[in-house]
């Protein structure tokens, strides 16, 4: 599960009830910490939580502040008292794609630093700390925030949140206030946070084990991934806080962390995670769910799965070009199963019409409702949606085109190329400087890619929204043929190398790359309306769907809802919980079942070809203190029935005393439609133990190092 939810960019979640007519439960969804239901509370302690409520939020040992936001699009857990965190492996993909090289492969072949100063530094990541949330519903209603269009809400929203963090400041000059919306805009949290932006890689294994399975096991049970890599935060030696990278910098020593436990679980156990699940949709109207459906998830698995049989042919016919793409490739299909399976469910319950029926009752209740401030228009709700399908597809399948290929700095300066006030020099000679970045990418993939995408955008794409001029250049000049254009457009356009270009010279008017950029920046102009209107749309979309789910919480108002996830911190709790779907009933996988898998790989099975070292690890007659006591073996992955989605990916996984049992990765096939409808018979979080993770970093890495700093007795 690669989340794809960044708190800077432009990748709880709510009660069953919220989307069916089902009795809710207080024991599904995302839950707020700092003001968690004592109803909620006292459910977890049912189920086997043992600490007093303090301990989630309010002590100084709180378990919120062992948990990271890791880089904006996972979760981390710190592990010990010199800032080790662990996430999963491929929240820290890029971090280890960026530092390998054909000669130092880490991504093929591992790494483990053997000192503070191996470990190396990464640019443009960070862990941020939740140190304090509240709510700000009244204040923002009092400025009428209830009134504004979007772009007027975020202006007051930035304005607030800088004048909180100007506020926040002069106590901790490192910290920052962010303001997110909560049940759809009905309400609104502030939250402080303290980032750390010197945030280094430790101990990663190899990418055949920590993405063991690839896609073939995406999204799949049973899994035997060792999902994890292994950071640590460096901070101001003289401060202790926050500070840029620099060699001068000392391991950080946070006041608490998680315990890792080597106790395990058994079927039943209570099981919690804490993390930033990035987003959910659970209050989203029956014609949201169907746009989702049909003009989101359907045109991007369709354009991703042209993009991605290129990028594969390519990548396993070049190391260097894996080495360069492995990232790219992951988060692409990703999301690309993600909205095969997301579809397949939608249909196959029927959630459409689940929706409508539960919407029909809202309706009648909301006639007799006198205390309801607003109610849902149904039917201007359904004549929106209607209006803004097509030009929601259509921008699908532009971006996923344009904006998503791999090579994707090339089109956002292709974009940014059209913004005159970013240009640099005198008005005579103002010019647009382009960076060098060829060792990002390839020319003959990224051709190979634009030809395969230009040809599907033109057969599938609706007529209106084509850029003609392209495709007129491609049909007079290279007689149809697309690669024949991108191997053009890539060889004589400034746009692909480094350097200026002046606007108002000749060579600018000429390029091939600023001709390619206009037409397609055209078409995303059309799509959105002149001067941006045609989204207004969006609007008044989002007004009937702030009023569904209020009409929805209203008319529950003796249950706790929860609001769906919007990556910020969220409590999800269950218990360690079999699938019980197919012919694997088992509710963890062990050392045997990667040993089968690898008998696949060695009969051609790329996804389940492993390093050779694996087969004698998983061979071992004895554990020893690595042993499960139920399995008598070393377990590799186990399932709760916590309530995750992307974002999770990377959270701890807590058992009733607080302790670390695993790392959550995935959720699973089955309800790949969580993210709108929750079904607690469905719904499994995918973690590895975290006795895995320490055989690991014992037995393949032999970290004794870092055994001693997180308390495991080598």
């Amino acid at each position: 599960m690669t989340n794809k939810m960044k708190k800077r960019l432009p990748l709880g979640l709510l009660a069953l009830s919220m989307l069916s007519p089902l009795p809710s439960r207080a024991d599904e969804g995302m839950w707020t910490l700092y003001d968690l239901p004592t109803q909620v509370y006292e459910a977890m302690r049912g189920y086997g939580f043992l600490l007093p409520q303090g301990a989630l939020y309010s002590d100084a040992d709180a378990i919120k502040n062992n948990v990271v936001n890791f880089s904006g699009f996972c979760s981390g857990v710190v592990v010990s008292p010199y800032g080790l965190v662990f996430t999963n492996h491929h929240c820290g993909f890029e971090a280890i794609r960026s530092h390998s090289t054909t000669e130092h492969d880490y991504m093929l072949n591992g790494f483990v630093a053997k000192s503070y100063a191996e470990e190396l530094p990464n640019e443009n990541m960070f862990v941020s700390f939740m140190k304090s949330q509240q709510d700000i519903t009244p204040r923002l209603k009092a400025l009428g925030i209830d009134n504004m269009n979007k772009k007027a809400q975020a202006h007051l929203v930035d304005s607030l949140s800088q004048a909180m963090t100007d506020s926040v400041k002069k106590t901790d000059k490192t910290l920052h206030v962010d303001i997110d919306a909560f049940y759809e805009g009905n309400k609104w949290y502030a939250t402080t946070y303290q980032d750390f932006t010197d945030l280094r890689l430790v101990f990663t294994v190899p990418k055949s084990m920590g993405k063991y399975g690839g896609e073939t096991d995406n999204w799949m049970w049973p899994r035997q991934t060792c999902d994890f890599s292994v950071f640590r935060v460096y901070c101001d030696p003289k401060t202790g806080g926050p500070a840029p990278y620099s060699k001068d910098n000392v391991p950080y020593h946070p006041k608490t962390w998680a315990k890792v436990s080597m106790d395990g679980y058994r079927e039943g156990s209570f099981a919690m995670t804490v993390g930033y699940p990035g987003s959910t949709e659970r209050y989203l109207s029956s014609y949201g769910i169907k746009e989702m459906r049909d003009c989101q998830n359907d045109p991007r698995q369709q354009v991703r799965g042209v993009k991605q049989e290129v990028m594969l042919r390519h990548m396993r016919a070049s190391e260097a070009v894996r080495i360069k793409y492995d990232s790219k490739f992951a988060q692409s299909s990703n999301y690309w199963k993600n909205s095969i399976g997301m579809n397949k469910c939608i249909d196959s319950i029927g959630l459409v019409n689940q929706k409508r029926a539960y919407e029909e009752q809202i309706a009648q209740w909301q006639d007799t409702a006198k205390h309801l401030t607003h109610k849902v228009d149904f039917p201007l709700l359904e004549k929106l949606y209607a209006r803004r399908s097509r030009l929601t597809k259509a921008m699908t399948q532009w971006s996923e085109t344009f904006s998503r290929r791999s090579n994707i700095e090339f089109n956002a300066r292709a974009l940014r190329l059209m913004n005159e006030q970013q240009a640099k020099g005198s008005k005579k000679g103002e010019y647009f400087q382009f960076e060098d970045n060829a060792d990002q990418w390839d020319a003959a993939t990224d051709a190979d890619m634009m030809a395969a995408l230009l040809k599907n955008y033109r057969e599938k794409a609706d007529n209106d929204f084509l850029p003609t001029a392209v495709y007129n250049t491609i049909d007079k000049r290279f007689k149809g043929d697309y690669r024949k254009y991108a191997d053009w457009l890539f060889k004589t356009s400034v746009m692909l190398k480094g350097g200026k270009i002046y606007f108002a010279t000749k060579q600018y008017a000429q390029d091939p790359g600023v001709a390619y950029a206009k037409a397609i920046k055209a078409v995303y102009d059309k799509i959105m309306g002149e001067n941006g209107k045609g989204w207004s749309l969006a609007d008044s979309i989002a007004v009937q769907e702030r009023y569904l789910c209020d009409a929805k919480v209203q008319m529950e108002m003796d249950k706790p809802h929860y609001s769906d996830a919007n990556f910020t911190m969220r409590l999800s709790y269950g218990q360690v919980k079999p699938l019980a779907l197919g012919t694997n009933k088992a509710y963890y996988t062990t050392a045997k079942s990667l040993l089968d898998k690898m008998a696949k790989g060695d009969k051609g099975v790329i996804d389940y070809q492993a390093e050779p070292i694996m087969r004698t690890l998983m061979s071992a007659n004895d554990f020893g203190k690595y042993t499960d006591p139920v399995s008598h073996t070393l377990n590799l992955c186990f399932l709760t029935n916590n309530d995750i989605t992307g974002g999770n990916s990377g959270s701890p996984m807590f058992d009733g005393k607080g302790q670390l049992i695993g790392l959550a990765f995935d959720g699973n096939w089955d309800s790949l439609s969580s993210d709108i409808n929750f079904d607690s018979n469905l719904a499994r979080c995918i973690g590895v133990d975290i006795r895995y993770v320490v055989y690991m970093i014992d037995k393949w890495g032999h970290a004794d190092r870092l055994l001693k700093e997180i308390g495991v007795e080598k």
